[in-house]
């Protein structure tokens, strides 16, 4: 069940997060209020897609209202939103339980510039998980979520999946909304994707899509393909 599934992850965040360091935030009562609340909705028959009840992680670079998002920097370490980032409402919307927010570099400038602790490979805890999004492969990486997500402006996402064993999709520039989002560079940031396994990336990024009044380069038609394969 959703309740049970997100204890579980809470369990072993608890008991192994000390030797990765992938979480900066974990917000267990609010997971545990939406998992409970996801269980009690699928019961009424009231079954949102496949991200309802699923607890994922997500990159300390999205606004999540209530929560402290830092952008990996202890200059923002007291700073918390009250409005989530776009892709955030969504997700919920969709039913995702939100575990906590991970480990990054600082205002994701590279790899290996944490003002945390930095990230472990799970794989390895003497190799470092990549960048910027290093918490999130590094959490999806040893179980402590389902899937996460990252942001990538240079490979942000797919160092860290390639590093960590996963599989990390980057979108097309202006799919997914960047409103809420702190900013690497504005012309090149696709807002995110999931380090994961095969199928969870692509069950996570449908419901992640959606349009905003806040940022006016966020597509909301189909992309098209012109020329000769």
């Amino acid at each position: 069940s959703p309740v049970e599934l997100t204890q579980a992850y809470l369990d072993r965040i608890d008991g192994l997060d000390f030797k990765f360091n992938a979480f900066l935030t974990v917000t267990r009562r609010e997971a545990l209020e939406a998992a409970r609340d996801a269980e009690q909705a699928i019961l009424r028959g009231e079954y949102r897609g496949p991200m309802h009840g699923i607890p994922v992680a997500v990159k300390d670079q999205f606004w999540t209202k209530g929560a402290r998002t830092t952008g990996g920097t202890r200059i923002l370490a007291d700073f918390v939103p009250d409005e989530d980032a776009t892709i955030i409402a969504n997700l919920r919307r969709a039913g995702a339980v939100l575990l906590g927010k991970t480990n990054m570099t600082e205002f994701a400038m590279g790899a290996g510039f944490e003002r945390f602790s930095p990230p472990r490979n799970p794989w390895d805890l003497d190799r470092r998980t990549g960048g910027s999004s290093g918490g999130s492969g590094a959490a999806t990486a040893a179980y402590l979520c389902a899937t996460s997500l990252g942001e990538d402006t240079g490979g942000s996402i797919r160092f860290p999946a390639t590093w960590c064993g996963l599989v990390g999709h980057r979108p097309t520039w202006g799919l997914v909304s960047r409103y809420g989002v702190m900013t690497g560079v504005w012309s090149m940031d696709p807002r995110v994707r999931s380090p994961g396994r095969w199928r969870t990336p692509l069950s996570l990024f449908r419901p992640s899509r959606g349009t905003t009044s806040g940022t006016p380069t966020h597509r909301t038609s189909p992309c098209r393909t012109t020329g000769r394969a």
